[in-house]
C-alpha cells in the first residue's frame, strides 16, 4: 500500500499525516532565516517530503492549504499566491513521484522535485510582481526564490530515500 491507497484504506491515519505534515509546514512558512537581502524559508522541505510520500490530493493540502495557512496567520499578503504555487507544486511532485517511473520512484520523485521547484519559482516570482506591483521586487527575490526551492528538492529527496523514510512511510501503510 502507498500513499495513493491509504486514503481508501485507512482514512484516519491518512488524515492524521495530512495534518501533521500540514501543522509542520505552518510552522515553518511562520519563521524565516535572514540572509543578506532577502529571508529563506524551510517550509519547501515538508512540501516535497509529503509530495513524494502521499497522493496528490493529500499533497495539496499540505502544500498549499499549509502554506496559505502559515502566510494568513503571520504574513497575509502574499497568502493566494502560496496556495497556488506550493499546491501546485505539491500535485505535480506527488504525481511524478508515483506514476512516473514505478520501478524506480527515486527517480520519478527526483525529476518531479525538479519540476515542483521549477513551479514554485515562476508562481511566487509572477505572484510577487502581481501582489506588490512591481517586477522589480520580484526580479530581487528570485535567487532566495530559486535556494528554497533548491534546499526543499534537495532534503525531500535525503530524507525519503537516502534516510529511507519512504520504505518507512511504506510499512506504517501496510
Amino acid at each position: 500500500m502507498n500513499g495513493y491507497n491509504l486514503i481508501k484504506k485507512k482514512p484516519v491515519l491518512w488524515l492524521t499525516m495530512v495534518a501533521v505534515l500540514m501543522a509542520m509546514n505552518v510552522v515553518l512558512s511562520s519563521f524565516s532565516i535572514p540572509v543578506p537581502g532577502g529571508h529563506l524559508y524551510l517550509n519547501d522541505i515538508v512540501i516535497c517530503t509529503a509530495a513524494i510520500l502521499l497522493d496528490p490530493l493529500g499533497a495539496f493540502i499540505v502544500g498549499g492549504v499549509g502554506a496559505f495557512l502559515g502566510d494568513f496567520f503571520f504574513y497575509p499578503a502574499p497568502m493566494f499566491v502560496s496556495l497556488a504555487s506550493h499546491g501546485l507544486e505539491a500535485v505535480v511532485v506527488s504525481l511524478c513521484a508515483h506514476n512516473l517511473f514505478k520501478e524506480k520512484k527515486a527517480l520519478g520523485a527526483g525529476i518531479g522535485v525538479v519540476l515542483g521547484a521549477i513551479i514554485m519559482v515562476i508562481g511566487y516570482t509572477l505572484g510577487r510582481a502581481f501582489v506588490y506591483s512591481t517586477p522589480e521586487y520580484a526580479i530581487i527575490k528570485l535567487p532566495f526564490e530559486i535556494l528554497q526551492a533548491g534546499i526543499g528538492a534537495v532534503m525531500g529527496m535525503v530524507l525519503c530515500f537516502s534516510r529511507n523514510l519512504a520504505q518507512r512511510f511504506e510499512k506504517i501503510c501496510a
